[in-house]
């Protein structure tokens, strides 16, 4: 018994980690280009504004590639789905080490963005589907743990190139390295299990009952038959349509979390965190080396988010983070503005990604990974993910161009969101912690 047990946790861990790591992935291709965004501008002769294009292009890749993943993963289950978006995360760290002119970088760039956007979605629907209840949110967690892992090391290798001083090619050998990671995923996605709750979905009942009993079920086959009557009410197959009147909160509260999720800035500062510390005078190794300390930060206080994830709650973080980012991004915008006390920057964005970590950063995809019904997850997935990146590449395309004029306003503005973040959340947000998947909808007043 003991054997067996041991044998179905090691399953049960490799398949969430398996998912988590496209997690990763995304992290270091989004952070990667934080080393590269000078020595792309001197290559290509780019302006302020192509700059900010070259880093964009990616993101809209990623709203496309969320929009379009819920519905092929609702088609043809999330990790067959995921097998897609690792194959794009190979082609475009390839291409994009060995690019041409710019137009073939955009055009690598974008294909990465299809991946990353895609594996957003895809990513925590396939652990969700497979973690039971009382591990759900710590399990989903590891998807933002190795995002943020993954952000950490594209800034740690971004500081070992530089360090080698490679010349023309150091930004081509940053964006390359990410192929390493990108063949592990999709290797790892051809020893996992299928969702058992795609499986039902799909009536394909054996296979589902099997996965689960491998996965340590205690009733494999009441399990299967709550997701079946879950699936029942919710008028069953898998085309069902998420934009309809009874599905308005679970909207919004999708759409809601993946703006507010931008609107703090979060990855314009990590996408231009170089040129933040290079605007204050710093230089691009030191620069590199400061980016390091945050990356540092963000892990051990996401860490800390979804170790308690699960005992304080997933609103508690939200309306602690919404104060926190709010205060230290304050910080970063009257350093800017007064142009004195530059040495408060490091600490200030230390400050905003821990208590970015700590909340929204842990809590996003486990929230946006629970509250939807079996029928619509992926798409509700997708929905959230799809306003998370529209934000991020309107954010990121506009970011070096509004700097440019006052290295304060953008911070100001990222402050003032956190503000409108803190009431919304406060007022309309419910909790969602210890509710089973097919639990929820009751809890959320669907029936």
């Amino acid at each position: 018994m003991s054997s067996s047990r041991n044998r179905s946790i090691y399953l049960l861990a490799k398949s969430a980690l398996t998912g988590a790591l496209g997690g990763l992935l995304f992290g270091f291709d989004t952070a990667v280009i934080a080393g590269a965004t000078h020595s792309l501008q001197l290559h290509y002769a780019l302006s302020e504004g192509e700059k900010g294009f070259t880093v964009a292009i990616a993101l809209y890749g990623t709203v496309l590639g969320a929009i379009f993943a819920g519905p092929l993963g609702q088609k043809i289950g999330s990790r067959a789905a995921l097998r897609i978006m690792a194959v794009l995360y190979v082609v475009s760290a390839l291409g994009c080490a060995f690019a041409g002119p710019w137009w073939s970088f955009l055009a690598f760039r974008f294909l990465g963005g299809l991946g990353i956007g895609g594996s957003s979605v895809l990513g925590p629907v396939y652990i969700a589907e497979l973690a039971p209840a009382k591990w759900r949110g710590r399990l989903v967690g590891l998807f933002q743990i190795n995002i943020v892992v993954g952000i950490l090391l594209a800034y740690l290798s971004n500081a070992t190139v530089a360090h080698f001083a490679l010349g023309a090619i150091e930004w081509r050998v940053q964006l390359g390295i990410g192929i390493f990671p990108a063949f592990l995923f999709l290797a790892l996605l051809y020893t996992v299990p299928q969702s058992s709750r795609w499986l039902v979905s799909e009536n394909r009942i054996d296979e589902a009952y099997r996965i689960l009993a491998e996965l340590g079920s205690p009733d494999s086959q009441a399990e299967i038959d709550a997701i079946s009557a879950s699936l029942r009410s919710e008028g069953g197959g898998t085309q069902h349509t998420l934009f309809q009147r009874r599905y308005g909160k679970l909207i919004f509260l999708a759409v809601s979390i993946g703006l507010f999720n931008q609107l703090s800035g979060i990855n314009a500062i990590l996408y231009y965190l170089n040129d933040i510390f290079a605007s204050a005078g710093f230089s691009s190794v030191s620069s590199a080396t400061q980016a390091v300390f945050v990356g540092v930060a963000n892990l051990v206080m996401t860490l800390v988010g979804i170790a308690i994830i699960d005992r304080i709650g997933r609103k508690p973080l939200l309306l602690i983070g919404a104060v926190g980012t709010c205060l230290a991004l304050s910080g970063v915008a009257w350093v800017f503005h007064t142009g004195q006390h530059l040495n408060l920057l490091l600490p200030l964005l230390i400050g905003f990604i821990a208590f970015f970590a700590l909340s929204q950063g842990s809590v996003i995809w486990v929230y946006l990974s629970e509250v939807f019904p079996t029928n619509v997850r992926s798409k509700g997935q997708s929905l959230g993910s799809s306003s998370h990146w529209i934000a991020n590449g309107l954010i990121a395309n506009t970011f070096p161009y509004v700097a440019a004029h006052s290295r304060a306003m953008p911070f100001a503005f990222f402050a003032a969101m956190m503000v409108v973040q803190f009431f919304t959340v406060l007022l309309l947000y419910p909790e969602t912690k210890g509710q089973t998947l097919e639990g929820m909808q009751a809890h959320l007043g669907l029936h």
